[in-house]
Formats: C-alpha cells, structure tokens, sequence
C-alpha cells in the first residue's frame, strides 16, 4: 500500500482543519483529491509529506510512518505544491542539478528526468524565460529526480491555458504507470480524464471514496426540466424515486432520482397531470462535478 491514512486530526487554533480523515492509496493508482477551498487539502498533504505533524492519527507511506520515519517519507514522496517554488534566474539544468545535490542523486538523473518530462528544448534557458505550463513541468521534473515511488501533486494546472492543460494531463497520465499520484484539484473535467478514483473532504471531513468507474455506473439519475413559472419543490418531490430537487435559476429544477429507469416519460406525464407547462426536458448524467455539488454545498 502505497499511502496509508488512519483518523488524522489536525487544528490550527480553534479550527478542526482535519477530523479523523481514514483512506488509502494502492501502488499505481491516480487518485483525485477534492472539496472547496478551506475543506483540508492542502493540510493532509502538507502531513503527508511531513511539513506539518497531525494532532492524532497515523499515516504512512510505503509502510514509513511520516512522524516517527521522515527521512524515509521523504526519499518516497515527489511533492509539487500549489505555489511551485522556482528560482527564476537559475537556468533549467541548473535548477535540477542544485536539487539533485539536496537529494544526493546521480547527476544522470538529470538528464532522465528533462526527457521524461518533455523539457528537453527548454533546458538551455533560465526558468524565468519559461510559459507558465513549461516552469509547471519543471517542478514536476524537481520532484521527480529521486525517483520517488509516490507523487503528491498539488494544483498542478493552475493557470494553464487549454494546450498547456492538455500536455500536463497527458504527461501525469504517463507518469501514473509507474508511480502512485495523488492529485489535488478543484478542476472536475481533469479528474475525470486523469484519475481512477475520487476522494472528497469537505470541512475537514471525508464525505466521498469512490472509484470513477463506479460513479459512472451510479444507478441514479438526474432529469433536468424547465417550466413556465416557478413551481415549488415539494410538488416535485411527489414524484416517484426523488431523492432531491434544486432549482439551478430561473424556473430550471434538477430532478435527482433513484434508480435507472429512464424517468423523463414520468416527468412529463407528472407535469401533464398537474398542469404544469414543461418548457424543455432533458436526461443528465450523473457526474462527479454533480457528486461534488450534492456534497459540499
């Protein structure tokens, strides 16, 4: 198992940040990490890679604990921070030869580590000549050079334009077959195109584990309808199967239901029945930006 979290607490002053958050993570899966900003995130990676120490809890990677074991976390964590700490003035090779020194590894790595990450044409130049998808991949390359069986990616796309978005997706994506990458984002599309699972925390708590296949396979359903006027929420909860309805503006209600069964004919016979114009009616799959919304709202 490559990470391992057993109730983790941890507080700053009166805030809980973490409360005894549980979850692990098996060698060679992509793993989203999700919630809204202030849930945790940054906290749990910030234990995990041993820059803060939880209240109470255990937590390990590669069987090392990240309290009693940091040196050895450290050798086997890759860690890419939110805010990527470069020295604009150093030139790329530079940059990673002054981190293989901290490291203590074969200046070979070097060249393995500019190749794997696609640097090759921008290793001649000084970071700060760099696009902002290329000083990204930088850090990737820095948090690379000693071979870490673990990445910890925190935010890697921020600020990234389509292209560059595109290029790092596939790059993480090919990392991902030999290494363990947990992944913090707040962008959905990317954890759909890059990880096989999701984990949700949301104030401090985790409210979600699942695998995306799975929520693919969700038995429930949302139906999104439009009337003519304002129709009160407890009139569409009559319907048969609802779990929830939401009105997302206007007169424009998501209808959750659950179970598979196409419910758009029972919509529309339900409208029909209790005379009420349907403007537009349309099945929506049930997605994880959606998982995300029912959670943390």
């Amino acid at each position: 198992m490559s990470i391992f979290v057993e109730n983790i607490t941890k507080t700053f002053g009166n805030q809980k940040a973490l409360n005894a958050i549980s979850f692990s993570i098996n060698k060679g899966e992509i793993v989203g990490f999700l919630g809204p900003n202030g849930a945790g995130k940054s906290t749990m990676m910030r234990v995990l890679t041993t820059y803060h120490q939880a209240d109470s809890g255990k937590a390990k990677v590669n069987n090392f604990d990240v309290n009693d074991e940091k040196s050895k976390v450290q050798k086997n964590i890759g860690y890419l921070p939110e805010h990527n700490p470069l020295y604009s003035e150093m030139y790329v090779k530079e940059y990673l030869a002054f981190n293989a020194d901290v490291y203590k590894v074969a200046k070979e790595r070097i060249g393995v580590v500019i190749e794997q990450t696609g640097l090759t044409t921008e290793a001649h130049k000084k970071i700060g000549q760099l696009s902002k998808g290329y000083r990204q991949r930088v850090g990737l390359a820095a948090a690379l050079l000693h071979d870490p069986d673990v990445l910890i990616l925190d935010e890697p796309t921020t600020g990234l334009d389509p292209n560059q978005l595109i290029e790092i997706r596939k790059l993480i994506r090919e990392i991902g077959k030999e290494k363990t990458i947990l992944l913090s984002t707040h962008i959905m599309k990317e954890v759909e195109a890059v990880c096989d699972r999701v984990i949700i925390i949301n104030k401090g708590e985790l409210v979600a584990d699942k695998k995306l296949e799975d929520l693919r396979e969700d038995e429930q359903q949302i139906i999104e309808v439009e009337f003519d006027y304002r129709v009160e929420e407890v009139v569409l909860n009559k319907l048969p199967h609802v779990i929830s309805v939401t009105n997302t503006g206007g007169f424009v209600y998501d209808i959750t239901f659950n179970t598979s069964k196409d419910m758009r004919p029972a919509v529309f016979d339900f409208a029909h029945d209790n005379q009420l114009k349907t403007l537009q009616l349309s099945k929506k799959n049930k997605n994880l930006e959606s998982l995300f919304t029912e959670l943390t709202s």
